[in-house]
């Protein structure tokens, strides 16, 4: 989504950087490029002048140019206004008030009302073990209070039942008292909506709201709207009064304006995004961690959760006592390169590491995209069980049958092999004798630092990332850049690397040393 806009604002800031002294020329001239970039990715005028004239106060004052890097002052306060503009904290649906809880959801037909209905209700149940019932009150569009069904089918989450030639204030007022002789938590009602804002939707939203009392009214947004959004935002707040935003389509490849206008026009916050089309891709809005990512300085603590709510802990377990014992084969390397890609790929991993975010082209452009993990897979899929075990048994013969059945070539497979080869070769280096328990030593000293305690013999004293909640794991980064572990100089990890993973890989995914199609540091 904020591609354009991190690489047009990544090279403004660089170039400032790289500066030993700054006048008050340049900082107004590296302004001017941020106000033209930001109005390229559709942020409205007025939230623009605000954010260049804020920063421009802050940036010209007597101590930014006489510090030591007046250069990386100025990213740092464009980045504190960013999230100042994105709204400082992030903040989730409330739920503190008496069962069952209303959540009632409008927009613009077409926003994707529906499907965020039924994301949200999936979230509330799965995450926060709530019991949830679903009303459609959209009697206009064919199909839609069945579309609404044929959601909480999919996710086992209860609907009420059509009644047909009933108006959308009855079928609020029939949800509310459902809900509550049904034991339900929390009551979703998905509103209808219009190609555009007119008067009898407006009449119509404040009926709903009068009858059914909601606690959170949630706006879904598309987030390509772009300028309209705003609009849209202000409209909505106006008549009906909402207490949040969902955006969707936060995947897509917009210039994110709506994202950036929306929260600082309306003083509401953005709560969820969605992030693809499938019941799980909603995401809690963290505006410092999107601002981290706007200027390319990565995001460790969603990488974390990413992995820690996509990796199988017991296959992790499994791996870790492999590993201790310098074992790596070709299932294994199936198993991590299916893990990367349910954390989003190398793309999506690559955009939330510090200072990676740039070697995405670079990879693309080497062959290193997503296809390719598909097609190593393939390799290993085509593969018989002892050859998994033993790729050393791999001939010219067996080789030419794998590319059959997999749809590659030699070459394809000789890659594969190599990077399976160095991948072995570090895990007997990190378990083995020889060693020493380098990853053991690795884990014990990054603990020390980061005030955790020696890890003695085991990885013990390591906490459990899985088990920690946002706030706790923003709190252990902060404790770790306390501790001089900053974000691309990890002491002792050959630089860019994460912490207790040994350069610049992967929570439980071992590493990826000497992928293929990568050139080597010279």
């Amino acid at each position: 989504m904020f591609e354009t806009l991190q690489d047009r604002l990544g090279s403004i800031l660089n170039g400032l950087t790289g500066r030993g002294a700054l006048s008050e020329a340049d900082v107004s001239a590296a302004l001017r490029e941020v106000r033209r970039a930001l109005l390229e990715a559709d942020v409205a005028l007025e939230v623009v002048r605000s954010f260049t004239d804020a920063v421009r106060e802050k940036a010209v004052g007597a101590e930014i140019l006489k510090s030591i890097k007046p250069g990386q002052m100025v990213v740092k306060l464009v980045h504190d206004e960013l999230v100042s503009m994105l709204g400082s904290e992030g903040v989730s649906i409330d739920l503190n008030a008496a069962a069952p809880v209303v959540i009632m959801m409008v927009g613009l037909q077409g926003s994707g009302k529906t499907t965020t209905s039924g994301k949200i209700a999936n979230r509330l149940k799965t995450r926060d073990k709530k019991k949830v019932l679903m009303a459609s009150l959209d009697t206009r569009r064919p199909a839609a209070q069945e579309q609404l069904r044929q959601l909480g089918v999919q996710t086992g989450i209860d609907t009420l039942p059509v009644i047909a030639g009933q108006s959308p204030t009855d079928i609020a007022a029939r949800a509310v008292q459902a809900a509550k002789l049904g034991g339900h938590d929390v009551v979703i009602l998905d509103t209808a909506g219009r190609t555009h804002i007119d008067e009898p939707l407006m009449i119509e939203m404040a009926e709903i709201k009068r009858k059914s009392n909601p606690h959170e009214i949630l706006l879904v947004a598309d987030a390509l709207t772009g300028q309209d959004a705003v609009n849209l935002a202000r409209n909505f707040d106006d008549r009906v009064g909402i207490t949040g935003l969902v955006l969707t389509r936060m995947d897509g490849d917009g210039r994110g304006g709506a994202a950036l206008s929306m929260r600082a026009v309306t003083g509401k916050p953005i709560k969820l995004i969605g992030v693809g089309e499938k019941m799980g891709e909603l995401e809690e809005f963290h505006p410092r961690r999107v601002a981290d990512r706007i200027l390319g300085m990565g995001d460790i603590v969603s990488l974390v959760e990413k992995a820690a709510e996509n990796i199988d802990a017991e296959k992790a377990a499994a791996m870790a006592a492999k590993m201790a014992k310098g074992k790596f084969d070709l299932n294994d390397l199936a198993d991590q390169l299916a893990q990367m890609q349910k954390m989003g790929g190398m793309g999506g991993i690559m955009g939330l590491m510090p200072g990676m975010a740039g070697m995405k082209d670079k990879m693309s452009a080497a062959g290193l995209d997503d296809k390719l993990f598909g097609r190593q897979i393939a390799i290993i899929n085509s593969m018989t069980k002892a050859e998994r075990a033993n790729p050393d048994i791999l001939k010219h013969s067996r080789k030419k049958r794998i590319a059959a059945g997999s749809g590659t070539d030699a070459a394809d497979i000789n890659k594969l092999l190599k990077m399976h080869r160095q991948m072995a070769d570090m895990m007997k280096m990190m378990g083995g004798k020889k060693g020493g328990g380098m990853m053991k030593q690795m884990m014990g000293g990054l603990a020390g630092k980061m005030g955790l305690g020696g890890l003695g013999g085991g990885m013990g004293g390591m906490p459990d990332l899985s088990k920690m909640d946002p706030k706790q794991l923003e709190a252990l980064a902060k404790q770790a850049e306390a501790a001089g572990i900053k974000p691309g100089s990890m002491p002792g990890l050959g630089g860019g690397g994460l912490p207790g993973l040994g350069g610049g890989r992967l929570p439980g995914l071992g590493g990826l040393p000497g992928l293929p199609g990568l050139p080597k540091k010279k």
